[in-house]
């Protein structure tokens, strides 16, 4: 019998596989298609889960390049810039990488971590009781039964293992909006040399890398690093084309009618797979829960919503990261009471929120006058660095504070743990080289290390590292993925707080080892 069964082997997937690896769990993930697909989806990451990659020592793998992470300078909300200049804390990170290139990475990964993926292998079917997940499958080879004691859903919004378990999925479905993408050709001369955008004749300046609205619709202009050009097009009320494939004539049109103007378009140069297509109306809907009984659901089988602001990955890979060391602590036998109920507890707020900020984000983007004015008055409140701060923490998911269940209320506590550069005494480290092993970590940087003799029960599953660093707290109790589950500032923790940090311990480690007299 199989400990975990994923189905599905896209970034969800993978990343909650590696997750389980780190923790000592191997699952089997189990990919109805039989090769990566050469569609293009995603292209890229956006928000804290740059930050959480970098966590797990993947940055460098994604980005080629060994310096942490830097912030992105501007971004936009509903295709209004947001001056990220203006703001303190600026949480929005951005990484520009196709969807196939980031499942490859991850596919790397876990082969590394040995895990098992089967391409071509479609879940059909599912029963479960008190004890295991019976699972059919249809292979290359034929039908079999597969037995595993959990069984995680992350094979997309048309989820089969939701669908199977019975678990609902209410939500809006909108039939007048239709969105064109397509790769392109774009003749050099139409692009502006000071600002790398869209410089269409008749019309003016189209920046890069951001939607840009008109009255009559939206319109995005992406000339990616690796050659790649991609335009879109979103519309309401334009009307499909009958079921029929989308064609260059058909995207010239919809940019006309957004823009006013024509703009020259070329079919796309170079090897693909190139892609055009056409999407009529959109998804926004929530899993009426993340989990029965021994099935449980993350990514988009959960959670589906308009893309703009690029949330999906940023909320689904976050999913994993927080499932993965909870549901390995289940099957370890060691999980305190509710910790694995806490995923849906805790993720499913979160899913509310991006769902609510792309609806709203839709709204600001729609068409006419009345939407104009909005705009214009919602431009005046974005230039309030305190506003600016509020949705780029709200886009990027770094507004997230977890329920801790804790006395202690330092202002850290179920928030994700800072940047910091410790001073060991052997050498210099980041936080993020310490934390790629995914196990719960306690950075003492209290005068003398007091606090390492409140671990001797949970040192076998929580690592301790002292130091001298500059933060606002002496201590900090990470859980693996990232959150803070306890933190002081005191620099001689009293007894209060030690007790504050054992009941932590407790609540997310399960109880202390019992210790073994010497005997004297």
């Amino acid at each position: 019998m199989a400990d975990v069964v994923i189905a599905g082997a896209g970034p969800n997937g993978l990343m909650l596989a590696c997750e389980l690896s780190l923790a000592g769990i191997k699952p089997l993930v189990l990919e109805r298609l039989p090769e990566r697909a050469a569609e293009q989806r995603a292209n890229g990451l956006v928000g804290q889960v740059v930050r959480m990659l970098d966590r797990r020592g993947l940055h460098q793998r994604f980005s080629g390049s060994s310096e942490p992470p830097r912030p992105a300078p501007a971004f936009v909300f509903a295709a209004m810039p947001l001056d990220l200049s203006a703001i303190e804390d600026n949480p929005i990170y951005l990484m520009q990488m196709p969807q196939r290139r980031i499942e490859q990475v991850l596919e790397e990964r876990a082969v590394e971590l040995g895990v098992e993926i089967r391409q071509g292998h479609e879940l059909v079917g599912l029963t479960q009781d008190d004890d295991a997940v019976a699972i059919d499958v249809a292979g290359p080879d034929g039908h079999y039964r597969l037995h595993a004691r959990y069984l995680v859903g992350a094979d997309g919004g048309h989820s089969p293992t939701r669908k199977l378990s019975g678990i609902g999925f209410p939500g809006v479905t909108k039939e007048n909006v239709v969105s064109r993408l397509a790769h392109v050709t774009i003749a050099s001369s139409l692009v502006d040399p000071a600002t790398g955008g869209l410089d269409v004749p008749g019309y003016g300046v189209i920046p890069p890398f951001m939607h840009h609205r008109t009255e009559r619709g939206v319109l995005a202009y992406a000339p990616f690093l690796d050659g790649r050009t991609v335009v879109s097009t979103m519309e309401w009320n334009s009307g499909g084309a009958n079921g029929s494939a989308l064609t260059l004539d058909e995207l010239r049109a919809s940019m006309r009618r957004v823009l006013g103007v024509d703009l020259p378009l070329d079919p796309p140069e170079g090897d693909g797979p190139h892609f055009m297509r056409r999407l009529t109306g959109g998804n926004t809907r929530l899993a009426d829960r993340f989990r029965d009984r021994r099935v449980l659901l993350v990514g988009d089988a959960a959670h589906v919503h308009s893309a703009i602001g690029g949330p999906g990955l940023n909320l689904g890979m976050q999913d994993t990261v927080n499932l993965g060391w909870k549901l390995a602590a289940e099957l370890q036998g060691w999980a305190p009471p509710g910790l694995l109920d806490s995923y849906e507890a805790e993720r499913r707020p979160v899913a509310r929120r991006v769902v609510m900020h792309t609806q709203a984000q839709s709204a600001l983007l729609g068409p006419g006058g009345e939407t104009t004015a909005l705009r214009e008055l919602f431009g005046e409140l974005l230039r309030e660095p305190r506003n600016i701060q509020h949705i780029a923490d709200t886009m990027s998911g770094a507004d997230i504070r977890y329920e801790m269940g804790t006395a202690a209320t330092h202002p850290l506590i179920g928030r994700w743990a800072p940047d910091l550069l410790l001073d060991t005494g052997t050498g210099t480290v980041r936080l993020a080289e310490l934390t790629a092993n995914a196990r719960p970590l306690l950075l003492d940087l209290t005068e003398g290390a007091e606090l390492s003799e409140n671990l001797s029960g949970w040192s076998h599953r929580v690592e301790v590292v002292s130091g001298r660093a500059e933060a606002s707290a002496t201590a900090i109790l990470l859980r693996p993925d990232g959150y803070v589950a306890w933190a002081s500032s005191s620099t001689h923790p009293d007894a209060q707080e030690r007790r504050t940090l054992r009941e932590a311990l407790t609540t997310w480690f399960g109880p202390g080892a019992p210790q073994v007299s010497d005997g004297s």
